[in-house]
């Protein structure tokens, strides 16, 4: 038995494509055979399975179910739910590794996998690995009874969220967007103090109110209407698997992911004075600056949730982040990006700082900087572009950081361009103080592209 993936579904972080075109029940088939063979040679033998709530993730877990049962292992099915909720399973119960079924924040077509093996992120090298496996039928059988049982940990999970809540009472507007993090967050808001209102809790993978990514500010429009109608403090958005989180103020501004940071590292510090706090490549100057300015350590990384967990665990920060929305807790939490948690300690962190959402949007540094601009590029010219464009800046005396890509600090504020680890596209972000300084960064931009052979053309989609 052999067996051959659509080569555009191996991820650097997980393994997605659209059902029926790269990916199907052969696929996952595939995925469980190979997980349960690595899992077993490393001494494992037991894998929670959980799924998000698209249409095509029943028949994709039933077929991961019979691949790793068939190369031996026991399966611990926890439902549906979010992906936060799968890797609590996994940091909790006694299971070697875990796998959801997902589709992220991606359109209702796609689906995919996100991997946890013994406590470790399995990404990059893993997933290519799966690959190889499965092209040279390299999977073990099963050498006796496997089993199947199911472990409802919903309950279990809304419960640690809440553990050491001690927040104040707020008015809050929540949307789920018929993500799989609604079922949780109805629970949760019957626990927390305040006042709550709920958008979009019932589970519909075919997405009908609005597409399930809260970094897109389109996407926050019911969100917004629903703060500024019953004059709420603040409302919160979740993405299609709950692993991250949008927010806006009371007045319908939109929060962004390291201003979120921004307000998650004050209390965070408090209690860990000079922690490390971590964020990526494409977070704003201000948050770095802010972290220092807490007394915190501030540490820019690659982007990639897989990236930042695994710099976590080496440099003990109790808290990290992306633009993107994934914030990842350790201090009191699992390390994990889990955007549920992320709320309750949101909700915390306006109470102990003890000033209005408002007022802490109010008091950010006034920037001007771009959306995230994605644009095309063929594959096999995504990475030598930033190599082109790192020896021209080299060769100029620029003052760059070479963490992910290129980051070019001037006079005016800085820019990026880096190559997308899940895409064929480049992305450029760039951040001023004023206008006039924006247009000098962006037309930096535009030079190096053009002497690559590249222009900045229309947007590429998520």
């Amino acid at each position: 038995m052999t067996h051959k993936f659509d080569p555009t579904s191996l991820r650097e972080y997980d393994i997605r494509g659209i059902v029926g075109e790269a990916l199907g029940p052969d696929d996952a088939r595939a995925i469980g055979r190979g997980f349960a063979t690595l899992l077993r040679r490393a001494g494992g033998h037991r894998v929670a399975v959980g799924r998000d709530g698209r249409v095509s993730s029943p028949i994709l877990e039933a077929a991961l179910i019979e691949g790793l049962t068939a190369s031996g292992c026991d399966v611990v099915r926890v439902g549906m739910g979010p992906t936060p909720m799968l890797y609590y399973a996994e940091a909790t119960l006694e299971v070697d590794g875990g796998i959801q079924i997902t589709g992220s924040h991606n359109p209702g077509n796609y689906n995919g996998f996100k991997m946890v093996f013994q406590h470790l992120p399995f990404f990059g090298e893993d997933i290519q690995k799966l690959g190889r496996m499965a092209a040279e039928g390299d999977w073990d059988e099963a050498d006796g009874e496997t089993s199947v049982t199911d472990y409802s940990i919903e309950d279990d999970y809304v419960g640690r969220l809440m553990a050491g809540y001690a927040g104040g009472a707020y008015r809050v507007g929540w949307d789920t967007g018929n993500g799989a993090a609604g079922p949780v967050i109805e629970k949760l808001v019957k626990l927390l103090p305040g006042e709550h209102h709920t958008l979009f809790t019932d589970v519909d993978g075919n997405f009908p109110n609005h597409h399930p990514d809260p970094t897109e500010e389109k996407n926050l429009a019911d969100l917004k209407k629903l703060v500024a109608e019953k004059q709420l403090d603040f409302g919160l958005a979740f993405d299609g698997d709950g692993d991250r989180i949008g927010a806006i103020d009371g007045l319908g501004r939109v929060i962004w992911g390291d201003q979120l940071l921004s307000i998650l590292a004050e209390p965070v510090l408090r209690v860990d004075p000079g922690a490390t706090i971590i964020a990526d490549v494409k977070a704003s100057q201000a948050l770095y600056d802010r972290i220092a300015e807490l007394g915190g350590k501030p540490l820019m990384w690659k982007t990639g949730h897989s990236l930042i967990k695994t710099k976590m665990k080496e440099t003990g920060a109790p808290l990290a982040g992306e633009m993107s929305g994934h914030i990842f807790f350790a201090q009191d939490y699992y390390g994990f990006d889990d955007a549920q948690y992320a709320a309750v300690r949101l909700i915390q962190a306006v109470h102990v700082i003890g000033k209005s959402m408002n007022q802490l949007k109010d008091e950010m540094p006034a920037m001007v900087n771009t959306p995230e601009m994605r644009f095309q590029v063929d594959e096999s010219r995504k990475f030598a572009v930033i190599d082109e464009v790192l020896d021209r800046l080299e060769a100029e005396g620029a003052d760059v950081n070479r963490t992910d890509g290129a980051r070019v600090n001037t006079a005016d504020g800085w820019w990026l361009l880096r190559a997308s680890n899940t895409q064929d596209v480049l992305v450029a972000r760039a951040e001023a103080k004023s206008q006039e300084g924006l247009d000098r960064l962006l037309a930096m931009i535009d030079a190096q592209l053009e002497a690559s052979g590249l222009v900045r053309g229309p947007q590429a989609a998520h």
